[in-house]
């Protein structure tokens, strides 16, 4: 396995493990986390977040014994930085806090992989830690089981032989609210607890589950562990339990002891017996194996869970509170066992697969910060800020708060902004738009922003939110282009039409492609007047939905196109004020929340979508220019001097991209909400955006800010804050990847472009379609260029395959396979395009090889 992070900026040691919580688990199936010196702790798998939390007594156990008189016994994690304090009683006690400890540790986090390795001069084996949650692009049901996958790899560089264990104690939680604390074993949902031992062919485990709860109870579950494919397995159903909590010393002394002096346990079957009220059992499980000199060994240890029922919990109001909406995992499994054994199974290839996407991402060449950016917030997907609903649905918070998701549910101006989900797993955004459109429209063509589940409950919304409106448009065309599925297309577009002609009943009341009421937006107060934030997002709304409205043969194509024209000219006009982008409203009216003569940082976005799309300029290419390098002179800096009396994403010394301001005076009393804030999403939308746009320098200067503020010391580098934990607008770092490689693909068409903004002699990246996912490559030399397109997964469809054009071309030939294609050649702007008579179609581990020699100077 290859670590490509080995560098200074991206080890996290000392400090840096401070505030690390690496997400482990599937989409929607909630998460554990491995904090930064190897404890397992804040688990996650209630239905709800639980930050701060920790489950008593599980933790991993380590002994080592040599061939002479060597031992050592302690937990398999180092010790946690200072303060020691937990509570009133001192630091944390259930868990092995007390116990020996590893001397200390390195963390490598490259999402969905984390890599810990153990120092400690008193053990002569090398010790490291291998942690994922299967991650495989376009495979919703592998990307989403409810497990964690722990890899501890023993390496004996020495001359002698080694014996060493590896133990996990596990509570058994089946009964946990998901927010309260615990008292070692004792809660007031626990009772008629039960450890089982299992065993088939491919594990050895114990699966925990309560008598307590109806199936059809939302605490009913189970949840299991298990040691991957080893025969020298011992394991205790049960420790020792002496009724009452504070005897909780002694029953964890007694399970330290056993394991300590012999690194075996007593394979008691004591768990089968049901725990009284008010209590739980707690299970463990050791292997052991033999290291002989210059010997690797794996000890696999496998966690899953399973808490199928769902309640709404977020919305306190009638008719949706505490009704059932499910977890889709639970109609894959029937238990944590059963998500064990099949994870077990499967567990070669769940893991080949997920390396070969981290592999083709950590492999590229683009700058490292850009990889982190993008790695760290797909971790967004395994938390709770994602929920897939029983039937199948996807849905989200905008965040996660310590105890609940806040602000549900798809929030459609906050999902403007994400973008990696619509490449990585296709299916599941195109649910999100089929719940926009088909859901969440009213007769009138006005959509709900937010969804409110269950789906089958439906009640009037009360306002629109205007950006998120028209980028649902977008997003409906993105979806479309990225899988070209006309019967999706087919079946929203009647909804598309209404939803874009409501804005003429609501915010654009004379047609003329500029919005001047009141709109709603992502700033959670309503613009008046022009505006380019929301309204560059209606004009990008208009080009696209002419362009699906030409394919479909729609009569109304062209008066989509004549109020784009009209709009783009018109907006310009008024709020172009040689700088950058103004709004312009009636201050009589509208005297609080609006921006005015600001510098908003997202007023393009809706360029910034368009880029991605392929849609071209929807405004003045040198105005947009010239906006982005405003933005970036009055808004990004150094933030020792900055005033903000809002929410604290960032501070001190510390680089940043305020929401808003004005460079000009003419702040508002109270302006727009968070003006005076830094949030992540934004601060990707607009360095990409930069890129787009050639300013590259800029653009990743931005990106490795953000990404030094979130070094382990100060903030957790896989938990970037807005309104809630892992907030979802940080996944426009997606749109870092699209605008560094030039990438665009429409599968209606089936074209395929890729024009490397850096490293273009030397260039590899990552590259997803809605049905495929592979590896692009090109080497410019004074000779040649050889690009190479590489499927590693999916079926891709091209006939005109687009690339740069080096320059002094004097042959160029096609291989695939390397069989010779043929295919017409010409030169579009700085581009080689190809044309194939018939269509090319790659499947996994195809390749397309095109070699453009080149003439001498």
């Amino acid at each position: 396995m290859t670590i490509y992070l080995m560098t200074e900026s991206r080890i996290y040691t000392g400090r840096q493990l401070s505030s690390i919580s690496f997400p482990l688990g599937g989409i929607g199936t909630g998460n554990i986390n491995l904090n930064g010196y190897g404890e397992i702790l804040e688990w996650e798998i209630f239905n709800r977040p639980n930050k701060g939390s920790l489950l008593p007594f599980t933790f991993p156990l380590l002994y080592i014994k040599g061939d002479d008189d060597y031992k050592w016994a302690g937990v398999l994690a180092s010790y946690p930085n200072p303060p020691y304090t937990y509570d009133a009683y001192g630091f944390r006690r259930f868990n092995g806090e007390g116990l020996p400890h590893i001397s200390d540790n390195i963390f490598i986090g490259e999402y969905p992989f984390a890599y810990i390795y153990f120092k400690d001069s008193r053990i002569p084996l090398d010790i490291s830690l291998e942690a994922f949650n299967p991650f495989i692009p376009h495979n919703e049901k592998d990307s989403g089981i409810p497990v964690a996958c722990l890899t501890y790899r023993i390496k004996n560089l020495t001359d002698q032989t080694f014996v060493a264990s590896i133990a996990f104690s596990v509570l058994n939680c089946v009964g946990y609210d998901g927010f309260s604390r615990i008292n070692g074993r004792f809660y007031e949902g626990f009772g008629l607890n039960i450890n089982e031992f299992r065993e088939d062919k491919s594990t050895k485990g114990i699966f925990m589950y309560s008598k307590k709860y109806a199936r059809d109870h939302p605490r009913f579950g189970s949840i299991a562990i298990g040691v991957l494919n080893h025969d020298n397995i011992t394991f205790k159903t049960s420790l020792k339990t002496l009724g009452k909590s504070f005897l909780a010393y002694a029953e964890l002394y007694s399970y330290w002891k056993e394991f300590a002096d012999h690194g075996t346990l007593d394979n008691n079957m004591d768990g089968i017996k049901p725990s009284a009220d008010g209590t739980t059992r707690v299970g463990a499980i050791a292997s052991t194996v033999e290291v002989k000199s210059g010997e690797e060994k794996e000890i696999v240890f496998l966690i899953s869970w399973y808490f199928p029922n769902r309640l709404v919990t977020w919305h306190k109001e009638e008719p949706y509170y505490l009704k059932y909406v499910g977890n889709w995992y639970a109609t894959q499994w029937n238990d944590a066992w059963d998500v064990l054994t099949y994870t077990a199974k499967s567990f070669r290839r769940l893991r080949t697969k997920t390396l070969d996407f981290h592999d083709a991402l950590f492999s590229s060449t683009l700058p490292i910060e850009v990889i982190d950016a993008v790695s760290s917030n797909l971790s967004i997907l395994k938390t709770n800020t994602c929920m897939r609903i029983e039937t199948g649905e996807l849905m989200c918070f905008e965040g996660c708060g310590d105890q609940e998701g806040c602000c549900p549910m798809n929030c459609t101006h906050v999902y403007n902004y994400e973008q990696a989900i619509a490449f990585l797993f296709p299916s599941l955004e195109r649910s999100m738009r089929i719940v926009d459109f088909l859901i969440n429209l009213e007769e009138d063509g006005k959509m709900a922003f937010r969804t409110r589940l269950p789906l089958d409950i439906r009640k009037p919304w009360g306002t629109s939110a205007a950006d998120g409106q028209m980028g649902c448009i977008l997003k409906v065309y993105r979806e479309w282009l990225l899988s070209g599925d006309d019967d999706f297309l087919k079946k929203l577009w009647p909804h598309v039409k209404k939803s874009l002609e409501y804005a003429w009943k609501e915010w654009d009341l004379d047609v003329d492609g500029v919005m001047e009421q009141a709109q709603h937006n992502t700033y959670d107060v309503e613009f008046y007047g022009a505006n380019t934030m929301v309204g560059s997002l209606y004009l990008a709304a208009l080009l696209a939905i002419h362009k699906m409205a030409k394919y479909l043969g729609d009569k109304d194509a062209e008066k989509y196109r004549e109020i784009f024209v009209k709009g783009k000219e018109k907006l310009d006009k008024l709020t172009w004020n040689g700088e950058y982008y103004i709004q312009r409203y009636d201050t009589e009216k509208a005297p609080r929340f609006q921006y005015g003569i600001g510098c908003l940082s997202d007023q393009v976005i809706g360029q910034w979508f368009s880029h991605i799309l392929g849609l071209g300029y929807i405004l003045p290419k040198g105005h947009v220019r010239k906006a982005l390098k405003s933005i970036l002179r009055y808004n990004w800096k150094n933030l020792r001097e900055h005033a903000n009396t809002f929410r604290v994403y960032a501070l001190e010394d510390e680089k940043g991209l305020v929401v808003c301001s004005w460079p000009k005076g003419g702040r508002p009393e109270i302006p727009v909400p968070y003006a005076d804030e830094v949030w992540t999403g934004i601060e990707y939308q607009v360095a990409s955006h930069l890129i787009y746009e050639g300013f590259v320098e800029e653009g990743l200067e931005i990106v490795k800010e953000v990404r030094r503020r979130y070094d382990g010391e100060k903030r957790n580098p896989w938990d970037e804050l807005e309104c809630g934990h892992h907030y979802a607008r940080a996944l426009s770092s997606w749109s870092l990847i699209l605008s560094l490689s030039g990438f665009y693909y429409s599968a209606p068409e089936k074209t395929l472009k890729f024009d490397p903004k850096i490293e273009r002699e030397k260039f590899r990246v990552i590259f997803v379609t809605g049905d495929s996912w592979g590896i692009y490559e090109q080497r410019i030399t004074e000779a040649e260029m050889i690009s190479v397109l590489k499927v590693l997964d999916g079926t891709l469809e091209i006939k005109t395959l687009k690339v740069p054009n080096p320059g002094r071309i004097h042959k160029i030939r096609l291989f695939y396979n390397g069989n010779i294609v043929d295919g017409e050649c010409s030169l579009e702007d700085a581009q080689i395009v190809l044309e194939f008579a018939d269509k090319l179609v790659l499947r996994s581990s195809d390749q397309l090889e095109i070699k453009v020699l080149r003439n001498k100077n």
